[in-house]
């Protein structure tokens, strides 16, 4: 099968459902995929309407086997900026969707997509993996800062940026537009924002000095909707609180706080059926649902979010579609057994529009 009989596969599959579920007519559809079809056969590609862009990566969204959070799919904010042709237009972009998504703390679901790979060829390339992360420096004394930052790190410093070396370094993005070099530009602190970790009962909690950012803003996934693929288009749901407390704080290679926290409660960390990891874990995760709520940000705890997808889960079937899903990834890293997800089995057919992991930038081969 040549390219473009492919793509015209992928862009009828796609055209289809789309124009289903927003209710358009037959004449309608018909009209569209004629015009598609002359114009994949003249260039190669085609180009989606903005109707067509915002709800393909909204049906994305809804199709991420990975992802608890798909209840909200339809609330997601589509930013259409396929039309950058300047770095200056990129930086003010992202720029605008930390601000917008972070909203003053009352989070919004967004995504900003950038004009698509033509031909094999990426016109906007973005180096980091979450437009807002912390830097992780190796040194003789031990990690500071995110480990699993240390990569990303080190190519930012080897291209002119400097760090001041503390646990909690927000990194600058990188990214390359068309064959150029890759350009840096910091993030301002007044579009950040962190929230400082307390605990409701625990003031030593305080002195551990742990904070977060309040968005995930995933950047280095790509989007592909109806074969063609959006490099470039990074988005963000809001924090289910486990992410913090129990990966990106607890995990070993992350901030490793655990025995920090197990040392505020008194606990026994001299033998593992003390079962001293578990309390830590749940006491951390405490905290950070309890600071994320006194400082306004938006979170869900694990609880309500299983919660939230079993509604998911009526909704799809509701809408006669086939549910899909990565077990290994809805079940909660805290309690699993105690949601349903734990207890049920998922298709985990990928179905598109959908979002993909790719190679890092620094990595592609010549």
């Amino acid at each position: 099968m040549d390219n473009h009989q492919a793509l015209w596969n992928e862009a009828e599959a796609f055209i289809s459902l789309c124009y289903e579920e927003l209710n358009k007519s037959n004449e309608e559809k018909t009209a569209r995929l004629h015009e598609i079809k002359k114009e994949i056969e003249a260039e190669g590609f085609y180009t989606h309407t903005t109707e067509e862009l915002a709800h393909g990566a909204k049906m994305a969204w809804r199709n991420s086997n990975r992802c608890i959070g798909r209840l909200f799919w339809s609330m997601l904010h589509v930013h259409d900026c396929r039309h950058v042709t300047t770095e200056d237009e990129i930086k003010d972009a992202l720029f605008h969707h930390i601000e917008y998504a972070t909203n003053d703390g009352k989070i919004k679901p967004s995504i900003t997509i950038f004009p698509p790979e033509q031909h094999g060829r990426k016109q906007v390339t973005i180096y980091n993996h979450q437009l807002v992360r912390y830097a992780g420096y190796e040194t003789e004394q031990g990690m500071i800062g995110d480990e699993a930052s240390l990569e990303f790190t080190r190519l930012c410093e080897a291209h002119g940026w400097t760090g001041e070396r503390t646990h909690f370094d927000i990194l600058p993005l990188m990214f390359q537009l068309n064959d150029q070099p890759p350009v840096r530009y910091d993030l301002p602190k007044e579009i950040i924002k962190e929230v400082h970790i307390t605990h409701p009962e625990y003031d030593e909690f305080r002195d551990l000095g742990l904070k977060w950012y309040a968005v995930p803003i995933i950047a280095d996934m790509k989007l592909e909707i109806g074969g063609i693929h959006y490099n470039a288009a990074p988005f963000n749901g809001w924090y289910m609180g486990t992410e913090i407390g129990a990966r990106n704080l607890a995990d070993e290679n992350r901030y490793n706080m655990l025995k920090k926290v197990a040392s505020i409660l008194h606990l026994d960390t001299t033998k593992s059926a003390s079962l001293w990891k578990d309390k830590a874990l749940v006491e951390l995760n405490v905290a950070v649902l309890h600071s994320y709520r006194e400082a306004g940000v938006t979170i869900v705890d694990h609880h309500t979010a299983a919660h939230q997808f079993k509604q998911f889960e009526k909704q799809e079937e509701a809408a006669g579609r086939s549910l899909t899903g990565d077990w290994t990834w809805l079940i909660p890293p805290v309690s699993p057994a105690a949601t349903h997800i734990f207890h049920r089995n998922y298709d985990h057919t990928m179905v598109k529009p959908n979002y993909f992991y790719q190679d890092k930038p620094w990595t592609k081969k010549a």
